[in-house]
């Protein structure tokens, strides 16, 4: 991982932060929604998908983009298919035990056809009673204008929705927490939010995802979980095998009072072959739930602990 010593400034800015984040929380616990995407198992079509998630133990499931169909991937949900299509969908994922809590966008927020597509994606959502939807794009600095622009016309069609679309770290002028957090704030309506992406973060931008949590925290709803190594040599991974110490990552949102899906996006060991099989797609899948969930009841428990001293 990028160097994470911080300065003393440093220290204290994080320190302000944290303290920032903890006067915009109620006093009540998050419900952190440990959930699976299905992008881990793009391969292998969509009800093997849910089976395998649901056996790994989840509650919630993420629809990723893409499924496999016939041998090959194929849009799972095409952005401009009917919000009846959403429905189905959602019925064959709550008949496999799980709830449906995030899916993606798909159509980059700067596209010419971002706001008919966004709209869509949003009635689609509605439809499947799916309450975010995960956004990003190209992000180059020429476009930072463009996608303020479009999420400014997108935030209320999701809102009056009932809809969050959240966008997430994915590189250029999304690099970091600190610049999905200032873009959300230029944005400002309470339909365009944030998921943390840690993993993205470090890859990225080299940065430390924990000051960058600290900082985004009252825009966060959600988490794309994933991990990243610097050592012995850069690689994106499952959270466990990584460098995020997640306690830190999670600390600043843990005392929301509100519904949070933590929405693994890479379950992968670093460095060996990923599984050519589902079934071992389903391992991974199952030990990055009980690694999290441990990490949560930890933290919880701790965060409840009477202070000492």
């Amino acid at each position: 991982m990028p160097n994470i010593q911080m300065t003393r400034r440093g220290l204290l800015v994080s320190a302000a932060a944290a303290a920032g984040a903890r006067a915009f929380a109620p006093a009540a616990p998050t419900e952190f929604q440990i959930a699976c995407m299905t992008l881990p198992y793009g391969n292998a079509p969509f009800e093997r998908a849910l089976s395998g998630i649901a056996s790994a133990g989840y509650r919630y499931v993420a629809w990723g983009p893409y499924q496999g169909i016939d041998g090959k991937r194929a849009p799972l949900l095409e952005p401009g298919a009917p919000a009846s299509a959403a429905r189905q969908l959602a019925a064959r994922t709550r008949d496999a035990g799980l709830e449906p809590v995030m899916m993606f966008a798909v159509t980059y927020v700067e596209a010419p056809e971002a706001l008919k597509d966004f709209r869509s994606r949003i009635e689609q959502a509605v439809a499947a009673r799916i309450p975010y939807i995960l956004a990003f794009g190209n992000t180059r600095k020429d476009m930072r204008d463009t996608w303020i622009r479009n999420l400014k016309a997108i935030g209320p069609m999701a809102r009056g929705a009932g809809v969050t679309v959240a966008i997430k770290q994915h590189g250029g002028t999304t690099a970091t927490g600190t610049m999905c957090a200032e873009i959300v704030e230029a944005v400002a309506d309470e339909g365009i939010k944030m998921f943390f992406d840690a993993g993205n973060n470090a890859w990225y931008a080299g940065a430390d995802p924990i000051p960058d949590a600290q900082r985004a925290a009252r825009h966060i709803r959600g988490f794309a979980i994933k991990d990243y190594r610097g050592f012995p040599q850069r690689a994106s991974c499952g959270p466990g095998f990584g460098e995020i110490d997640h306690y830190k990552l999670l600390a600043p949102v843990a005392q929301t009072g509100l519904k949070m899906p933590l929405a693994f996006e890479t379950i992968t060991e670093p460095y060996v072959p990923r599984p050519s099989s589902p079934e071992g797609v389903d391992r991974l899948a199952r030990n990055a739930r009980e690694y999290l969930e441990t990490v949560v009841a930890g933290l919880q428990a701790a965060l409840a602990a009477p202070k000492k001293g």
